[in-house]
Formats: C-alpha cells, structure tokens, sequence
C-alpha cells in the first residue's frame, strides 16, 4: 500500500471505533429527555401515529380510485383536467352535481338514463371531485367553474343547454347563466343556496381548507370523521325518507380521499360568501327557470331559498316537492325530469 493510500485509509479506520460510542451517548441523552419531557413522549406519539394515518388514508384513497375508473372522458382546460360522462342525443342537457358529490350521484339516481332518451346528457366531475383536477391557484369560486364549463361545453360543440344544477352545482348555474345567458336556454335549480345567512354548519365544514393544518387534517383524522359521520350525513341529506337502495352505486370511498375531503371544506368556505356576492343579481336572470325544493329538506331552510329566489325571478316556476329532502334527484327523480321537460319546452 502506497503512503497516499495509507493517509487516505488513516481517518476511516480512526473514526469507525469511535461511531459507536457515539450513538449510544446520543441514545441515552434522547432517553433522559424523553424521561424528563413526557409532553415529547406524547408528541413523538402523536407525529408518529398521524403518519400511520396519512400512510393509511393515502393507500385507501388509491384502492377507493382503482376501484372507480373514470366512467367517461377526460378533457384538458387551462391546465385543469375535467372528467365528463355523454349519453344520449338531442338538445343538450347539462347536469352539475352538489357539494361532496360526483357523477354517479346523477348516474345512480337513474336521471341520466331517464334523460339520455330525449336529450344529449352531459355530466361533469366538478373540479376536485370523481376524476376531475382542482389546481391550488385558483379559487373555485360557482364564476370560475362556470368559465371552466362553459370552455369544456365550447369543446364539445354546444352552444345553447338547458342546464340543471343541483345544491352546491345550482350556485355554478347561476354563475353560468349571468355570465353566458345566450348559452343557458333554461335552467332547473334543485335544493339550492341562494342568499346568505348564518351557518355554524359550514364553519366546521371548512377546516380542511384551512392552508397548512387543513392539509394535516384531511390526510389524517378528517377521513375517520367522515367515515364515522357518514350515517348521520345521509339521514341529513336524504330525510325524511330513507336512502334509497339504488344509492348503493355511490361510490362513498371516492369522499373520503384527502383530495376531494378539502374541495368539500373549500366549497363550503365559500357558499356564504358566494351567496352574498349574487343576492342581488337573481332579477338579471330572463330564461325559463323551474326551481325545485324538498318541503321537507333539512340541509336548506327552502322558504328562506328556494322561495325567495322564486319570489326575485319573475318568470320563474316554484315546485315544493311534498315529503322529499335535500336529494330531490334521487327521491323523486320523475318529478325532477319533468321539470327539466317543462323547461325545455319553454325554452
């Protein structure tokens, strides 16, 4: 062996004994601090079980995707890529889903098979939602997933809908409608938010779009909480019937993935405000409008909505939908798809 060699190999051979040593200091200092710090015993405790959740959820989120492949096609729009679902031919028929939902909401209600006989049904997963993106930079505000659709729709050569929105999608039809009225021909408005008001409900529904600790939240403890909560949600929704069994086709996992967890917690961030910005626009709207409520809906105070949105569109129809809740699509869907004809026919 060289001199240079010797000099080289000297330090490595010198420092190796020494190693050990070492980490056996550096393990017995963390031992007496953990044992004289019992709050970084349970906060190392709690790190470590919340990444086993995070793990957990991420892995579910993947097996809940596998499970659901996308049903229709994917179009690519300023960066966002919007999954949509086509049946039938005839006039255009645009289907917008609520808040949390997705396209099988529709697709399980039997609406889109019921429509797709007499209209080219066209469903879209709004953004965060099934297999739509929801980039970070922008704010999905009803007006700027209004712009999407109406991007998506000049894609697919549509030029005049009728359009049906339901809950949270009804805000997006609105927002369509006032900005593109020679696309909207008509709209069918089901169990909407339209004013604003006070809602304890939506301040803890928004927490997993708070930045930073709404990332924590949604990866680790809010899915159990939906899981644990979804129960008493669908009673909520679908009261006061039962839910129906043909909602089976639902595809409830697809909810609890972290990513659709905070495009929920944003929308519901942004209803109250949403409904303040448009309060005073309703009048602007001129096409045919059916509006449809449940009477019995637990999610929406329907005289304080429905109604007096009736109230500020002149040329609008009110329907009161006896002993139905929030899911009017799902629980009565024939009388949903005779609106959707009546404004149609208008139109």
């Amino acid at each position: 062996m060289t001199t240079a060699t010797q000099a080289a190999t000297r330090p490595l051979t010198a420092t190796a004994p020494t190693l050990a040593p070492k980490a056996l200091a550096l393990a017995a200092r963390a031992r007496r601090l953990t044992q004289n710090h019992p709050v970084l015993v349970a906060a190392a405790a709690a790190a470590g079980a919340m990444a086993i959740a995070a793990l957990v959820n991420r892995h579910l989120a993947k097996t809940a995707e596998r499970a659901n492949p996308p049903a229709g096609r994917f179009l690519e729009i300023d960066g966002v890529r919007l999954h949509y679902v086509e049946r039938g031919a005839g006039t255009p028929l645009v289907l917008l889903h609520g808040n949390g939902s997705m396209i099988q909401d529709f697709d399980s209600s039997g609406l889109i098979d019921l429509a797709a006989k007499n209209y080219r049904v066209i469903v879209f997963d709004r953004p965060g939602f099934g297999h739509s993106d929801r980039p970070r930079n922008v704010v999905w505000t009803p007006t700027a997933q209004a712009e999407l659709i109406k991007s998506a729709l000049d894609r697919l050569g549509v030029s005049e809908a009728v359009v049906l929105g339901h809950s949270w999608g009804a805000s997006v039809a609105v927002a369509l409608a006032l900005k593109h009225p020679a696309l909207v021909k008509g709209m069918v408005l089901a169990s909407g938010y339209y004013y604003p008001t006070l809602r304890s409900d939506v301040v803890a529904g928004s927490a997993s779009a708070i930045p930073v600790l709404g990332d924590v939240l949604r990866y680790t403890i809010s899915p159990l909480i939906s899981r644990m909560m979804w129960p008493l949600l669908m009673a909520k929704l679908f009261g006061p019937r039962s839910v129906p069994g043909k909602f089976a086709g639902f595809p409830k996992e697809m909810a609890f993935r972290p990513s659709q967890i905070r495009a929920s917690a944003a929308e519901a961030a942004l209803m109250i405000p949403d409904a303040f910005r448009f309060r005073r626009a309703y009048a602007d709207l001129k096409m045919p409008i059916v509006i449809v409520a449940g009477d019995q809906d637990r999610l929406i105070d329907i005289d304080a909505q429905s109604r007096r949105l009736h109230q500020d569109v002149s040329q609008s129809t009110f329907l009161r939908v006896r002993g139905t809740g929030h899911m009017v699509h799902q629980t009565a869907t024939e009388t949903v798809m005779s609106s959707i004809e009546e404004v149609a026919a208008a139109a």
